[in-house]
């Protein structure tokens, strides 16, 4: 197989792995707690075979390959050195295909979750089929592996997005346009279908939407304004939803109260059924469910991968709340009607009244998905979230987890010892203020179906232009439907910004422990740099993430992050600068820590502003175009991009625990933090 530019799509080479640590969080738990927790765990898994298929076609035959591979005929996990001394191929070899299997099943796909792009294996295929062959069932592996061959090693689609645009999405078929989307999201929201539980088929000129549900059933046909047939039909992946909904209902009987109950029982239906309106009743339950011992939630929740911003991957995650810092969090919810007013907009911009959360430290057990993040502000529901509000949570072990010997580019000597120092501290401040007052805050100026608005429409006035508000959300739209392929981002950078600006407010430092004093935990100071360098870093390895041919930014946060350095950048004054040293082929990042309260802060202020009042007023348009520029790549930046891309670091690889019912207890699992325990612990789950 010829490489040549195509080095930068193979799979990490010894990619970090880290163990997700929760035995003595799941130990603590009840004998009806743990079962709740097994439970909602299995539904959890079986929910990750719909994520599977909703990011490749043929994701589903490449995680049947790998387990075939090294499950044995009893379904347990083979002897993987017999397996390598069988299959006669070298040790580099066989550690390499060890390494793509395991970032296959860590992924849940040959494409990275953490930007959408493709990786392919480092070995030959010849090399694969003498591993196939030494397997327990080699017929079965060769057959699957016949199929799944030329995609595993073919470039043709190495992003996911817009088919239209050359790219790859296993949410609609490769013949679907872009007009085709906008015309179906059109009818749905006129008839009033939630597009989170779907995708979307073209037949012949005519369309199909495939609602997600254990039922199966041929439901309406609409005639679009095209003069094409939109048939609904109910039932897309139902084996794997009749099972999510049967594990759910096993939980119900251990649910610790009526609001677990009645959220299970919703779930239930929203599974079965296909129901939107169900699920949003589940949430509206879970909410209610203030400080339980075991947290979940499970679902169609988050529109990152799907081009167009309004269907959702499926996921699930169980966890288990660290009470201590969840106290620490509490205090940040008490004081945050104090910080709202600090952003930069009017009051006619806020929530009529804060919705105070549940905001709760999370041990994970299980996040059943590709990517696991350090932090959830859920539900995304609009009217739920103006309304009921919404719950933080953050992820204590995701966020403790260290790699062992990580290498820290781009930072000068001097700031690399601060950095390994205060990045866990600063990245828990940066992620509660995201998470409760960046995702937390804003109002959405609505106008409702009987024609009432949830503001003043003569009286609101834009602090960006000086008149009336002119847009706002109308009847049916959503945040997602009307700001489309760049809401998810659009959305993560306010959040980001906003814990920007207050990542500098010492009151809200001294929430989290760091003041003046405190220099074990770094001081105040030291939090507020190191919170504006590790922005900056983060934009500019967010660079890895944006592919120049396509023009197309592949991960949320890094566009957002990126954003958020061009705009430091130029603030000018001094304050950034990024010396490209060719000499050595390096960058480094020099940021004047005596000039982010008074040129940086301010910066932020004015960026912040922009974004939060385009998106309360459903601004599309110039909040489009301002948007699309503070993430522009400029010919400045493609030099820059190819030394991240050889100074990149792999991702870190999170393996996961499992639970299992032996006899009347609840048995917990966990493996090796390397490619062979990722590999034990997706046998042992048996999805």
């Amino acid at each position: 197989m010829e490489l040549g530019n195509s080095d930068q799509f193979l799979a990490d080479k010894k990619a970090p792995f880290c163990r997700l640590e929760i035995a003595k969080h799941f130990d603590a738990l009840t004998l009806t707690e743990k079962k709740y927790s097994h439970y909602i765990s299995r539904a959890s898994w079986e929910g990750a075979r719909i994520a599977v298929g909703q990011t490749n076609p043929l994701g589903g035959d490449i995680l049947e390959f790998i387990l075939s591979i090294f499950k044995g005929s009893d379904g347990k996990l083979i002897d993987i050195d017999e397996l390598e001394t069988k299959s006669g191929v070298s040790k580099e070899d066989f550690n390499d295909f060890l390494g793509f299997s395991s970032q296959c099943l860590g992924n849940l796909s040959n494409y990275k979750s953490f930007g959408d792009q493709k990786f392919i294996p480092r070995v030959p295929a010849a090399c694969i089929r003498n591993i196939a062959d030494a397997s327990h069932n080699p017929a079965a592996s060769f057959k699957l592996f016949d199929r799944i061959e030329s995609e595993l090693y073919d470039l043709k689609y190495t992003h996911l997005g817009f088919p239209e645009s050359g790219h790859l999405s296993a949410y609609y078929t490769q013949n679907i346009t872009k007009d085709d989307i906008t015309t179906v999201q059109a009818c749905l929201e006129k008839i009033g279908i939630s597009a989170l539980n779907t995708r979307l088929f073209k037949i012949g000129s005519n369309l199909e939407l495939r609602i997600a549900s254990a039922e199966t059933r041929r439901s309406d046909q609409h005639i679009l304004p095209t003069g094409q047939k939109l048939t609904i039909v109910y039932g897309d992946f139902a084996p794997q939803m009749a099972r999510v909904a049967d594990n759910i209902a096993s939980a119900i009987p251990f649910a610790a109260n009526d609001h677990q109950r009645l959220m299970l029982e919703a779930y239930d239906r929203s599974f079965r059924t296909g129901s939107i309106d169900d699920h949003k009743e589940s949430q509206r339950q879970w909410i209610k469910d203030v400080n339980p011992s075991v947290e979940t939630n499970i679902g169609f929740i988050e529109t990152y991968r799907d081009p167009a911003g309004v269907r959702a991957e499926f996921e699930g995650f169980v966890a288990m709340v660290n009470k201590e810092q969840t106290e620490k969090l509490g205090h940040l919810v008490d004081a945050a009607p104090l910080f709202l007013p600090l952003l930069p907009w009017p009051k006619e911009f806020e929530k009529d009244k804060f919705q105070r959360p549940d905001f709760t430290s999370l041990e994970i057990l299980t996040f059943a998905n590709g990517g696991v993040p350090a932090g959830i502000n859920i539900p995304n529901y609009d009217d739920i979230r103006m309304t009921l509000g919404y719950k933080n949570v953050t992820l204590g072990n995701v966020l403790k987890s260290v790699a062992p010997n990580e290498k820290i580019e781009f930072l000068d000597d001097k700031d690399i010892d601060l950095f390994k120092k205060l990045v866990g501290p600063t990245f828990e401040v940066q992620v509660g203020i995201h998470e409760l007052l960046g995702h937390g805050s804003g109002k959405l100026l609505t106008e409702f179906a009987d024609g009432t608005l949830n503001f003043d429409c003569k009286t609101t006035t834009s602090p960006l232009t000086g008149e009336p508000v002119k847009t706002w959300y109308k009847p049916g739209e959503t945040w997602g439907s009307v700001f489309a392929s760049i809401a998810a981002s659009y959305e993560e950078c306010r959040a980001e910004s906003v814990a920007m600006h207050l990542i500098t407010n010492k009151d809200v430092l001294r929430i989290f422990g760091h003041t003046q004093d405190s220099h074990n935990e770094g001081t105040a100071d030291d939090i507020i740099y190191m919170g504006y360098l590790t922005m900056c870093r983060q934009g500019l390895i967010g660079l890895e993430m944006y592919d120049p041919k396509s023009r197309k930014w592949g991960q949320a946060h890094m566009r957002a992050r990126f954003a958020i350095l061009k705009t430091l950048l130029d603030a000018g004054e001094g304050l950034l600068c990024i010396d490209h040293r060719r000499d050595i082929d390096t960058v480094y990042i020099n940021l004047d820590r005596s000039k982010i309260l008074t040129v940086a802060a301010p910066a932020i202020a004015t960026f912040l502003q922009k974004l939060g009042i385009y998106k309360a007023t459903a601004d599309s348009k110039n909040g489009t175009i301002f948007y699309e520029e503070a993430t522009r790549v400029g010919d400045e930046w493609l030099e820059l991009r190819e030394v991240v891309l050889r100074k990149k670091v792999p991702r870190k690889q999170f393996v996961q625990a499992n639970t299992f019912l032996v006899g009347d207890n609840v048995e917990l699992r966990e493996y090796e933090a390397s490619p062979r325990g990722m590999i034990e612990s997706f046998v042992e789950r048996e999805i």
